[in-house]
Parts: structure tokens; C-alpha cells; sequence
């Protein structure tokens, strides 16, 4: 459906596309209509902004960085890595944060078959939490994605077989980073010494 640049005169356009006259319409369905355009008009001009400030925002942390780093000779190379900068008098804290999606390639698969071999010889001596663990790790969501948080916990665990390692080597090597995102996260210290976010989405304000 698209909406025409000017409607005819005396006229609104419904849902489905069509004209109808103004006439017609019952006034709290107009009333309605005034109120909805108001609040998404306003809604643009505040989403302008806020992008506006996140672009200006992220430019002046970049080139802060660039600047600290100067203090030592070197140069950092970009916009990586979180950053947290904190106001002299400890009142503002202001925290860049880049949060990387991660998918895993065919060598998962070699993992996970590593996995069930050790677990299979270890029938009597594995716990049934690592099974449930390891089961946990390799389950697919809905969207037949696994849960690449479960499947990196894995890591942390302290076992010395060295098919394990080899599985864990295979998890590590498998990692692929196919995108990122940029937060910007703004605090303010209350009376009692913790930090509060400053919302900047108005579902949280």
C-alpha cells in the first residue's frame, strides 16, 4: 500500500489503501488519527536526534582514545573494544560498548563428536549435570541457531582428557565473527554510590 503525496481534498486513506470521505468517519477515529500522526511525527524528529548524538557521541569517544593513546607514542587503530570514561569527580560514567555476533563453522561438529566420545567412555564416571550440560550446549532454538554462550562455557571446564582439549581447541577455532554492534551507555551516581543508566530509549525512561 502506498499513500498518495497529497489526498484529494475532503478525503482520508484507509488501512487497505482506499479514499473515504472525511464526512463519514466518525470523529473519534479522526481524533484518533490526529493523535497517532502527532506522536510518530514527534517520535522522528527525537529518533533524528538521538542518532545524531550516538554518530557524535562515538566520534568524540573514538577520538578521545586516539588522543590517551597519543599520550604514549602509539595509536589504536579504530573503534574497538569497550571503553568506560569516567568524570574526574566520579559523578558520570560513560560506557562504549561493542557487543560481536558470534556463529560457529563445520569444525563444531567435529567438537561435539569429540564430546560424545569422551562422555560415551566416561559412562560411569561423568556426572549426568555434564551430560545435561553438554546436551544444554549443543541444543538448537527455533530458529536453528545454537546458543553460542552455553557452547563457550564449555571452555571453562577443567578436564584434562586430551580428546577434550582437542574439542575445546575445535570450539575455539570454529568461532566466527559475522557482525557487531556499538552501545552507548551513559550513568550518573546516586546517594548511595551506584550507578544509574541515563535512558536514552523511551521504553526504559
Amino acid at each position: 500500500m502506498t499513500t498518495p503525496a497529497v489526498l484529494p481534498k475532503g478525503y482520508m486513506q484507509d488501512a487497505a489503501g482506499r479514499l473515504v470521505p472525511a464526512e463519514t468517519v466518525k470523529a473519534i477515529d479522526i481524533e484518533r488519527d490526529k493523535l497517532v500522526a502527532d506522536i510518530v511525527a514527534k517520535a522522528k524528529t527525537l529518533s533524528s536526534q538521538i542518532a545524531t548524538f550516538k554518530g557524535a557521541a562515538f566520534g568524540d569517544i573514538g577520538a578521545f582514545v586516539e588522543l590517551s593513546a597519543e599520550q604514549y607514542g602509539t595509536r589504536v587503530g579504530g573503534n574497538k573494544g569497550n571503553v568506560t570514561l569516567m568524570s574526574f569527580d566520579g559523578r558520570y560514567k560513560v560506557l562504549r560498548a561493542i557487543s560481536e555476533h558470534l556463529r560457529f563453522d563445520e569444525r563444531l561438529m567435529a567438537a561435539k563428536a569429540l564430546i560424545d566420545e569422551c562422555i560415551h567412555d566416561w559412562a560411569q564416571g561423568s556426572t549426568p549435570e555434564l551430560q545435561v550440560l553438554v546436551n544444554d550446549a549443543f541444543n538448537v532454538d527455533k530458529q536453528g541457531n545454537i546458543n553460542t554462550v552455553r557452547v563457550l562455557a564449555l571452555r571453562r571446564l577443567e578436564i584434562a582428557d586430551e580428546r577434550w582439549q582437542l574439542a575445546m581447541k575445535a570450539i575455539s577455532e570454529s568461532i566466527q565473527v559475522v557482525g557487531s554492534k556499538t552501545y552507548l551507555r551513559i550513568y550518573e551516581r546516586d546517594v548511595k554510590g551506584e550507578y544509574q543508566p541515563i535512558a536514552l530509549d523511551v521504553s526504559t525512561a
